[in-house]
């Protein structure tokens, strides 16, 4: 592979800075820099001004309103949005239900729904781990019985991220319990406004609401709402779990918090010298720079296989172990550079309320509560043991 990016390719590049520098609102981009939580409306508004220039879903086709863009220019769009610190995409509508829809859906629902991802109409939440089935997912409990042009779903969804805010959950649910496990399961759009559904919040160790319980006693779900032939969900959902552990490998987010910890390792100090000048620390930043540099090659390459719209294979995995633990690091050694520092972290500042802080107070208290936070990249997804399981099985042929 030639990794040397053509002169169309930068040329790409610099539009996407351009886009950003100009785009790109101030106070957002100030909340991701320091580390703070957005909320609802400000993802809305970015995602917005992304739809409005056509470039909210660069992995969907073009005909449905997909940018056509390249593997490497998706990369390249990634990569700049992490270093101009722009939110991420919310990922549960654009990037995980809509492919699930554009292969397996009905054109009526590709009709009705695509547009509405678009347009930032619907919030989606995904609706898949419960109590007792996170990583053995086949496992699930949560019935949906047939009721003439109806579903009636029972059942408890848990760590659904951002459900406070989703009119909208994709679900799977055990519609033949006497089906093996994974023939026994169908894909729901359900309405999050239905009657029967509750959600409760579940508050994280950083402090930060980001994920709920969902409770579903005697929801109504329309047949219609159902993507693919009942007894399929097991199919759509190892499709749609496979784009979204290639989009946890966070390259451009690693990439970025390697320049944050570069930058924190030179201004602290050590026995009278700049941190990073330290044998020890200074090995564990290259040793993680390289990593990187080899993280980056494979996903280049799973993203040039799965260029024709096609899921990428085993080798998501492969990306979601090494993203996930990369990530980790990177938040763990940031923290150890800031020593006391980063001791304390404030949920008034977190949440946006508190600017009182100079700039380097303000990343200090953002880096426990990161390092926390990011302690769950290697769970979600499918557990990286799974994973490896995968790799082992699929890859290796153990």
């Amino acid at each position: 592979m030639n990794l040397q990016f053509t002169p169309e390719e930068n040329t790409f590049r610099e539009e996407v800075r351009a886009f950003l520098a100009d785009k790109l609102p101030a106070d957002i981009q100030r909340k991701v820099r320091f580390g703070q939580q957005l909320n609802a409306e400000e993802h809305v508004r970015w995602q917005n001004l992304l739809s409005e220039r056509g470039w909210l879903a660069p992995g969907w086709p073009v005909e449905h309103g997909g940018t056509g863009w390249s593997p490497v220019e998706k990369h390249i769009f990634e990569e700049e949005c992490a270093a101009a610190h722009a939110p991420t995409v919310v990922p549960f509508g654009v990037n995980m239900v809509a492919p699930v829809i554009i292969r397996f859906g009905s054109e009526e629902q590709k009709r009705h729904y695509l547009p509405r991802i678009l347009g930032n109409d619907d919030w989606w939440c995904q609706g898949y781990s419960e109590p007792g089935a996170g990583s053995d997912l086949a496992s699930l409990k949560t019935r949906a019985e047939r009721d003439g042009d109806h579903y009636i779903v029972n059942g408890q969804k848990t760590w659904t991220t951002l459900g406070q805010h989703a009119n909208m959950m994709f679900c799977l649910a055990r519609t033949d319990p006497q089906a093996k496990k994974q023939a026994g399961i169908s894909f729901l759009l359900i309405d999050m406004n239905t009657r029967g559904i509750s959600v409760r919040p579940i508050i994280t160790l950083d402090g930060a609401h980001e994920v709920n319980e969902v409770f579903l006693d005697n929801v109504r779900v329309p047949v219609a709402n159902r993507v693919g032939e009942e007894g399929e969900g097991w199919t759509c959902a190892k499709f749609l779990l496979t784009h979204e552990r290639t989009g946890i490998a966070g390259l451009g987010h690693a990439k970025q918090a390697l320049r944050h910890l570069k930058s924190v390792a030179r201004r602290q100090t050590h026995r009278g010298r700049p941190l990073i000048q330290a044998p020890s620390f200074r090995e564990q930043i290259a040793r993680s720079e390289l990593e990187l540099m080899a993280l980056e090659v494979t996903n280049l390459r799973v993203l040039a296989a799965a260029r024709d719209g096609g899921a990428p294979g085993a080798e998501s995995s492969l990306l979601k172990i090494r993203g996930s633990e990369l990530r980790q690091r990177l938040s763990d050694l940031t923290r150890r550079a800031l020593g006391p520092q980063a001791l304390p972290f404030f949920a008034d500042f977190l949440a946006g309320d508190d600017d009182t802080l100079d700039d380097d107070q303000t990343f200090a208290a953002a880096a426990t509560a990161q390092y926390l936070n990011r302690r769950k990249l290697s769970i979600y997804g499918g557990a990286n043991e799974i994973q490896k399981n995968i790799v082992a099985k699929t890859i290796l042929g153990m």
